[in-house]
């Protein structure tokens, strides 16, 4: 089987420094790539962008960054959408928007789900982010944005689809809207940091006559009578149970620890829950 590239980002590694979206702009604005990408423009293209999303509430609450650009699908809707042959697929799994035959076809912009085609009203051309072809041409194994990233966020993986598979597995990387069937080559590690909610809580105990927060109380999180997760309270007494699916319905969290123990039933509806300062006692 034939090796093709993937990109695996890291959703958790992601400080939004927006060293890639800077790379992207560096590379391709102003410079033309002829088979490859016209001249981005210098506003208005932005083919590589972060997405933020909060969760919780406060006291605790967290952020986290994600980018978003040409998913390279092995089933594009924006290459059924062309006409002529102005979108191709390569041996290797890119996509390439051709800049002389997608001319005026604004419907390849409107095809994509995902939202990451670029209408050039100056050249009247639809574009995306190449996923740096030009460059793994003439002989690069890292994007531009991959070599700008301080954190490590981007991974390029040239393989056959068989071992992509065994990596996404191994990894539990996903995709972005899966239900939608495009089979994307952009894959993302720690995901749940966009689509699952955490349940969290502070934990506090009467102790020698204080009230003071404990460190290391063991919390169970419970569906149906059977345990889903744990975890333990900090030096601050605060925990955070993640990974939970939203609007999954009743949970009960048991909390043990010293000073006692306790418990209490939460709803989890489509973002994470704060249960507030749970008492520990006999």
């Amino acid at each position: 089987m034939s090796k093709k590239w993937n990109m695996i980002v890291d959703v958790e590694r992601c400080n939004n420094c927006r060293g890639c979206f800077l790379a992207v702009k560096d590379e391709h604005t102003g410079n033309d790539f002829p088979g490859y990408a016209a001249p981005q423009p210098a506003m208005g293209h932005n083919w590589l962008e972060i997405e933020r999303h909060e969760r919780g509430s406060y006291p605790i609450m967290d952020a986290h960054f994600r980018p978003v650009m040409c998913n390279h699908c092995d089933d594009a809707p924006c290459m059924k959408a062309a006409e002529n042959g102005a979108v191709k697929k390569r041996d290797d799994g890119l996509v390439i928007i051709d800049p002389e035959k997608a001319k005026g076809q604004k419907q390849i912009v409107d095809a994509c789900p995902y939202g990451a085609i670029s209408w050039n009203e100056e050249l009247q051309l639809p574009q995306a982010w190449i996923f740096d072809a030009h460059l793994f041409d003439e002989g690069w194994e890292q994007t531009r944005e991959e070599q700008s990233c301080a954190m490590d966020v981007f991974r390029s993986v040239k393989v056959d689809d068989s071992e992509m598979q065994r990596i996404v597995a191994d990894e539990g990387l996903e995709v972005l809207q899966p239900e939608l069937g495009t089979k994307p080559r952009v894959y993302y590690k720690n995901m749940h940091f966009f689509n699952r909610c955490f349940v969290s809580g502070s934990v506090v105990a009467q102790l020698n006559g204080v009230e003071e927060c404990v460190a290391d109380a063991e919390v169970i999180v419970r569906k149906d009578g059977s345990e889903v997760a744990r975890s333990t309270t900090d030096t601050f007494g605060e925990f955070k149970v993640d990974k939970l699916v939203p609007g999954s319905g009743a949970y009960a969290v048991e909390v043990s620890g010293q000073g006692g123990r306790c418990s209490q039933a939460f709803e989890l509806g489509d973002d994470s829950v704060y249960l507030g300062v749970l008492q520990l006692g006999s």
